[in-house]
């Protein structure tokens, strides 16, 4: 089972833009998905929700709605009443290797160029601008992924110890932007493979970069984890040209 985070949720989720209800509905379904609020925990109430968000009440209950109707949340009534994130099944590894075949090499170089650039600055800025509770944080998830008992709870450890260095180097903007692209490739990464990720690689990775963030050393901290971020993209450019390879060899055959 997962440890319960110490971090304050609300520093991930907060828009740019008040009146947006399909951001809310965006940023909600990222939330859920990365773990920020997990299956039967009892959301905020609407009005603490909208200030997390920054937008009007009557836009966070449209973006309610829209979930209700989905299925991501239920609104249960009475004395302990209020909306309940719904229980999900974990994706099986043959829909995820038919989501990863519909990404194109270029789409997914190009994927990693940015989630490199995104994750390499914001390891310099928290080197420059993180505290020594940044750093517990951060440590939190280093120990929670390699207590994490499935693929979904290591994908959900890892994916936060990248968001609480995007929050800590006090950038909204690269907070967001790894927000957005952990939803898309967080769990991509965690796919078994040939060559499957090793828990204990990737907390070694994490340690050295939450060291060089300890440290002050803003260069190195953002080396570490552009060289970290690059890892896991090849990975995925490997898995996705033995699939390339294997519905080209099953086209010669016909």
């Amino acid at each position: 089972m997962m440890m319960k985070s110490p971090a304050n949720n609300g520093s991930f989720i907060r828009l740019r833009q008040e009146g947006r209800t399909e951001q809310v509905i965006r940023r909600m379904m990222e939330a859920i998905d990365l773990g920020l609020y997990v299956e039967g925990q009892q959301l905020p109430s609407e009005t603490e929700l909208a200030m997390q968000f920054g937008v009007a009440t009557v836009t966070l209950r449209e973006a309610l709605g829209y979930l209700r109707q989905v299925g991501v949340i239920e609104t249960r009534r009475g004395r302990n009443g209020g909306s309940f994130v719904c229980a999900t099944e974990e994706l099986s590894a043959e829909l995820m290797l038919e989501r990863l075949d519909e990404w194109s090499l270029i789409e997914l170089r190009d994927l990693g160029d940015e989630h490199r650039a995104i994750s390499g600055m914001a390891a310099r800025l928290a080197a420059e601008r993180a505290t020594p509770d940044s750093y517990r944080h951060m440590a939190f998830h280093i120990e929670a992924l390699g207590e994490a008992g499935n693929r979904r709870e290591r994908r959900r450890a890892d994916a936060r110890f990248h968001m609480e260095i995007a929050a800590h180097s006090q950038s909204v903007r690269l907070t967001h932007a790894e927000i957005r692209l952990q939803s898309q490739l967080g769990e991509l990464l965690w796919l078994p493979g040939k060559e499957p990720p090793e828990v204990a690689t990737i907390q070694r990775e994490h340690q050295a970069i939450l060291d060089a963030i300890r440290q002050g050393e803003a260069a190195s901290a953002g080396r570490l984890a552009e060289a970290h971020i690059q890892a896991g993209i090849r990975r995925l450019i490997s898995m996705k040209m033995a699939l390339m390879e294997t519905r080209s060899g099953g086209d010669d055959e016909h």
